[in-house]
């Protein structure tokens, strides 16, 4: 009998190499099976460019002379529904119709309505046998920022932050306190260059100038998004070197100055956190990291509007000072990065 989640977790691997690279597209995998054997393997690797199915397809065609004949006896293993819809390229229920593959095991569903079901009825109705939910959840939980953004209609949000063994977030004076240490900055830089976008205050931005982006590990750095209601932040700031585009959310000005978008919120007492969500989803950002300040993390929290807490916690204390914020939720780990605990937090399922 057949492993089909065997191949499907190699599918997830592969897909997850697509991390930070496809956005605002899904992260997939596909692996080509014949005769208990893989034969083909291919991920998405890029935004616009081949799917994972195109991809596995073509390392099938180009390793094996009988290709044709392989693949009209192969099942191919994908973590998302292949779509059936022409894009910035064709459709894959095509592409496995037309090389007669008789067998296609699918981990979960596009939700996006133009695929949603479609690519699945598409094979059915071709008379290839279709096998839908394969490791499920786990193809589901890899492209949960994608899933969020289709069904919610806002990007993915995460919030990140540091605090003392005490349950301080920073010293009351506002002056720079390093709480973690080496190793998980680098890992905080590595987490920045697998998200579209990171969102800070605009006392965070004033007191610790921050360049936002990913020094300590390969990869592209953010897209920046500052919250600076009056404009008062001054242009010599890190955030405003015109390296990446930088969204500044105020209530004075709608411009473009290169790569810095302001954009005017009219009502910046009430649902501030809603309306930039929804700002950011227009502009195709998929996922948020929201590093501070402690009001910032706080306004998101109390909003119920978040999907996962990176939470460390350092052996330092402070005894007074800015307390960390208070999240509930359910922990889904808890690691140490060097001398730091680090817990990630999830909501509770309504």
């Amino acid at each position: 009998m057949t492993d089909h989640n065997k191949y499907m977790q190699r599918a997830l691997e592969l897909a997850k190499l697509g991390n930070g690279l496809v956005s605002p597209n899904p992260m997939v995998g596909a692996v080509v099976v014949c005769d208990d054997q893989i034969i083909g393997e291919g991920y998405h690797q890029k935004y616009g460019q081949a799917h994972a199915e195109v991809n596995a397809v073509n390392q099938v065609l180009s390793n094996f002379e009988n290709a044709a004949d392989l693949l009209k006896r192969s099942t191919i293993y994908v973590t998302l529904e292949p779509c059936a819809h022409s894009g910035k390229t064709p459709p894959c229920a095509d592409l496995i119709i037309r090389e007669q593959m008789p067998n296609v095991v699918v981990g979960c569903r596009d939700p996006f309505d133009q695929v949603n079901g479609k690519g699945i009825e598409k094979l059915l109705a071709a008379g290839i046998n279709v096998t839908v939910g394969v490791l499920e959840a786990e193809c589901i939980d890899l492209n949960r920022r994608f899933f969020t953004r289709v069904q919610k209609q806002r990007p993915y949000i995460i919030l990140k932050w540091a605090q003392t063994s005490d349950g301080y977030f920073a010293p009351s004076d506002n002056s720079q306190f390093w709480i973690t240490g080496e190793s998980s900055r680098k890992l905080v830089h590595r987490w920045r260059s697998e998200e579209d976008s990171i969102l800070i205050g605009k006392n965070t931005a004033l007191i610790d100038d921050p360049q936002l982006n990913v020094r300590y590990s390969p990869g592209k750095s953010p897209k920046r998004v500052i919250i600076d209601r009056n404009l008062e932040l001054p242009s010599h700031l890190n955030i405003f070197d015109q390296s990446v585009e930088t969204f500044v959310f105020n209530t004075i000005k709608t411009d473009v100055d290169g790569n810095i978008k302001y954009i005017a919120l009219e009502d910046f007492d009430n649902f501030v956190p809603q309306y930039i969500l929804f700002q950011l989803y227009l502009q195709d950002i998929q996922s948020v990291i929201i590093e501070g300040g402690a009001k910032t993390l706080e306004n998101f929290i109390s909003a119920g509007l978040w999907d996962e807490a990176r939470v460390f916690t350092g052996k330092k204390t402070l005894k007074s000072g800015i307390k960390a914020p208070d999240i509930k939720g359910h922990t889904v780990s808890v690691d140490l990065i060097g001398d730091d605990e680090l817990r990630i937090i999830r909501p509770y399922a309504v």
